[in-house]
């Protein structure tokens, strides 16, 4: 399974190098670096868009230290990074796929269709409410553990930890 080593918001400024203030907007972009992701925080001041080669942008606002900080989910970024990931077949990628698939069914983004199982494969079969688009995603068969994982490697990828 792929490592996603990314912290959540670094609360300084990649370019400037200065500390980021709660409540201040940053942006942060997804960076892919050989078979892992990069994090990159910018202040609102030097950001300019996107870096070359991003996989994927937000923007937010410096939470409270740790103990007062309730993650708050970004339904669009997750749809994006769900739609990002279509066609990767590499093991971490499709478990990455497979939980944010989870979450935006969860949140009632996508709707389950159905489930087939072919050749010992089983692929959910999703459906956006809003758009009518069909997504076919692969269930890894993850164990607990594995599934554990996976989920905190994307709540990691999306600062939500």
């Amino acid at each position: 399974m792929t490592e996603y080593q990314i912290q959540p918001i670094t609360r300084r400024c990649v370019v400037s190098g200065r500390d980021l203030e709660v409540g201040e907007r940053y942006y942060t972009a997804l960076l892919e670096e050989g078979d892992h992701f990069v994090r990159q925080d910018f202040s609102a001041q030097v950001w300019q868009g996107p870096p070359p080669g991003a996989f994927s942008f937000w923007s937010g606002k410096v939470p409270p230290p740790e103990d007062a900080y309730k993650p708050r989910f970004d339904d669009d970024l997750l749809e994006e990074c769900f739609q990002r990931l279509e066609g990767l077949t590499d093991p971490g990628r499709v478990n990455f796929r497979y939980v944010v698939a989870l979450l935006l069914v969860r949140r009632r983004r996508l709707k389950l269709e159905q489930t087939s199982v072919a050749d010992g494969v089983e692929t959910m079969t999703l459906r956006c409410p809003r758009t009518q688009e069909s997504y076919q995603v692969v269930n890894p068969g993850l164990n607990e553990e594995a599934m554990s994982q996976a989920q905190h490697e994307v709540f990691q990828v999306l600062g939500w930890n």
